[in-house]
């Protein structure tokens, strides 16, 4: 009988906190297409909304039917035709919703988006398992915030949203890299083509100009010969037994040759 007790007190604690989380549930559910609005474009929306369970408001256990079932009335609650006054705003919330019913009916994406919820989940278990360590070694109480189910819950969405971030930033990180990449293999290929195009040019004018060169070469050759012909040929000496032109003497200065100075001898009478 003793031991029924506390069965009955643990039923009634379960049923107490269940109807809480439903309570929660149908609060959100019920929230005005403004309120939607404002909490899909929030401040950090850019980052909230990563997360397709979070644009939803869906556990990441949920069913897929149930998924669509919300999907289907946030989509409702924030499209543009039914709300006039802020169709702007509207229509961002309502990509947003539809976004992320793409992801999440897609089994390839959706099981991409679980993978990161184990992630975050086997992570937070690691950093409660440090904590516990350092209050152990600290001879302080092992128990930690993270061992309420409610705060258990909310630290593991809070690491699902990092790591979505972190996804995010990496993304975009490569995606910057892969156009930068892009970019300087296209401008590779824009001096590849502009060499060829020069050579191709200069190719082209050697050609168009060779017959001009071989006619220059054969009016040079021609006037040349020309020319050969028409120079008189030089003479022949008639002295000249052999044939052979004798080279001319060339005159040299020769200087007057010296003459004997002659003495007279003057006697004196």
């Amino acid at each position: 009988m003793s031991s029924t007790v506390p069965e009955v007190a643990k039923d009634e604690a379960f049923d107490k906190f269940y109807n809480e989380v439903k309570q929660i549930e149908k609060r959100d559910s019920v929230l005005t297409p403004k309120q939607q609005i404002e909490r899909l474009l929030r401040s950090g929306s850019t980052y909230f909304n990563l997360n397709p369970f979070e644009v939803l408001q869906v556990d990441p256990e949920t069913s897929l039917d149930d998924i669509k079932t919300k999907y289907r009335r946030l989509s409702i609650l924030v499209h543009p035709d039914k709300n006039q006054d802020d169709q702007e705003r509207a229509q961002s919330a309502f990509e947003a919703v539809n976004k992320a019913w793409k992801i999440l009916e897609d089994p390839e994406t959706r099981a991409k988006c679980m993978d990161v919820v184990e992630e975050a989940t086997a992570k937070t278990d690691i950093n409660i398992a440090e904590k516990k360590k350092k209050l152990k070694k600290e001879g302080k109480p092992n128990r930690v915030d993270e061992d309420d189910p409610q705060k258990y819950k909310h630290a593991i969405y809070a690491m699902t949203m990092k790591l979505f971030a972190d996804m995010e930033r990496k993304r975009r990180s490569q995606e910057t890299r892969d156009m930068e990449e892009r970019k300087r293999k296209r401008e590779e290929e824009i001096d590849m083509e502009e060499k060829a195009k020069i050579e191709k040019e200069w190719v082209k004018n050697f050609e168009e100009s060779r017959e001009q060169r071989a006619a220059s070469w054969k009016n040079f050759q021609t006037n040349s010969s020309k020319k050969t012909k028409d120079s008189p040929t030089p003479t022949m000496s008639s002295s000249s037994g052999s044939g052979v032109k004798k080279p001319k003497k060339i005159s040299t200065f020769r200087p007057p040759k010296h003459k004997a100075e002659s003495r007279i001898s003057w006697r004196t009478n």
